[in-house]
């Protein structure tokens, strides 16, 4: 079995920084070697020395996004952190009391997809009774997750979060083990791939809600800064960011306020 030495390793990990602000560290290193040995079997190459230089003569960039593909990690279930879907409801409800009847709304990680299906379901369960214009936008870097979201097909094990009401009217079974987005669900969602790193973002917004769960973990003081900002810029004035759990603004120039534990209002 081939063996990724330290010195390969540390420039495979200054290349994923630098392309997608993702900081892998020492404690990765059993990880990387397992993903790419993938990479390896499916170019045909003997050891990483080979990969590493085949991946800096890449000049279609096709084999950058192959890497990030692999070491990008995508644990996510629907209703992931149900409080912040709860919360989201009680915006969009609050906001059509005022009259409003467009949404938009940004995942800014799509992972495999249960995140923005959740947030499709959530929307328009929010927004039954009226006439609105909802739109989803959900990105990723990983070209492969975003494969799987368009696809919209779930094994039954992952479908557990879905209440038995919301599976009969947004999913159809097509399968003994499988389960499909109906068209209504997919309707309001957009996928995309985005680096995080690559500013400014081509949207335009405003967004009324940001989802940027779990992202900023993988970053460090720099990425996050550059999330954040962007974040901010493409808010709507007193409209939402919400964030994981495990995450703060903390050492983050910025304009939110906290109005809980990993939730944050545009404060201009």
């Amino acid at each position: 079995m081939a063996t990724l030495s330290r010195k390969v390793y540390e420039e495979i990990c200054q290349i994923v920084y630098e392309q997608c602000g993702i900081n892998l560290g020492e404690k990765k290193h059993a990880l990387v070697h397992g993903r790419l040995g993938k990479r390896l079997r499916a170019l045909g190459l003997q050891c990483y020395e080979d990969y590493l230089e085949f991946l800096l003569e890449d000049e279609s960039g096709d084999e950058i996004v192959q890497l990030l593909d692999v070491i990008s990690t995508n644990h996510t279930h629907f209703f992931r952190e149900p409080t912040h879907f709860e919360f989201l409801q009680e915006v969009l409800q609050k906001k059509l009391k005022a009259g409003n009847r467009k949404f938009r709304i940004w995942c800014a990680a799509a992972s495999s997809g249960e995140e923005p299906y959740t947030l499709s379901m959530v929307a328009q369960e929010a927004c039954l009774g009226y006439e609105v214009d909802l739109r989803i936008l959900a990105t990723d870097i990983s070209t492969k997750v975003l494969r799987q979201c368009l696809k919209g097909e779930y094994e039954e094990q992952k479908m557990a979060g879905i209440s038995a009401d919301l599976r009969k009217k947004w999913w159809k079974k097509i399968g003994d083990d499988l389960w499909s987005a109906k068209a209504s669900l997919r309707k309001p969602l957009t996928f995309t791939r985005l680096n995080l790193m690559e500013s400014p973002y081509p949207m335009s917004g405003p967004f009324d809600v940001v989802f940027c769960r779990n992202v900023m973990i993988y970053f460090d003081i720099h990425g996050r800064q550059k999330v954040i900002s962007e974040a901010q810029r493409l808010l709507g004035t007193n409209d939402i960011l919400i964030v994981g759990h495990s995450e703060s603004l903390n050492g983050i120039n910025h304009d939110f306020k906290m109005i809980k534990p990993s939730v944050y209002q545009r404060n201009y």
